[in-house]
């Protein structure tokens, strides 16, 4: 069997006004993420992971923020196009490691939800995608509540 491992970083800022969907999940919070897409961090950093695993290069190469083309697109759909791709290099999700940085608002009511939509997408079972939360303890942009940053760890498994 073939194993290839790939990981993910993305970081957005924040702003008032603005809807904060992660992991698929539309999350209930007065900020949300800046972005030319629908600002999923969670789903960025994935992507990044996935297409780092296969070799191919970051989601900014086969998703430009410069194209109308992903105005506003639900980051759902970019992940069903990397999945795409991994289908059809002979490639399958072995597991999925997420974690989100962000102060507040608190994630654990969405970490089930999240885990289940990522899972769908991918096509794999809930128990093969780990989403945790984290602060960073009042540190940094994501402390002061300016950011939102995601590390993703992916294995691709070929028989």
């Amino acid at each position: 069997m073939d194993i290839r491992i790939g990981n993910g970083y993305d970081v957005h800022a924040l702003a008032p006004g603005l809807s904060l969907w992660l992991g698929g999940v539309k999350i209930e919070s007065p900020v949300g993420c800046i972005a030319h897409s629908d600002g999923d961090v969670a789903i960025h950093a994935l992507c990044d992971a996935i297409l780092g695993a296969l070799a191919l290069g970051d989601i900014g190469k086969h998703f430009p923020d410069t194209s109308a083309e992903f105005k506003g697109i639900d980051s759902k759909i970019l992940l069903e196009r990397v999945m795409a791709l991994v289908s059809s290099y002979g490639w399958s999700i072995g597991n999925a490691d997420i974690t989100i940085a962000l102060q507040r608002p608190k994630l654990a009511p969405y970490i089930v939800p999240m885990r289940e939509c990522l899972a769908g997408i991918m096509g794999i079972s809930p128990d093969r995608v780990s989403v945790k939360a984290t602060t960073t303890e009042k540190l940094g942009f994501v402390g002061r509540g300016e950011g939102c940053e995601v590390y993703a760890v992916v294995l691709l498994t070929k028989e």
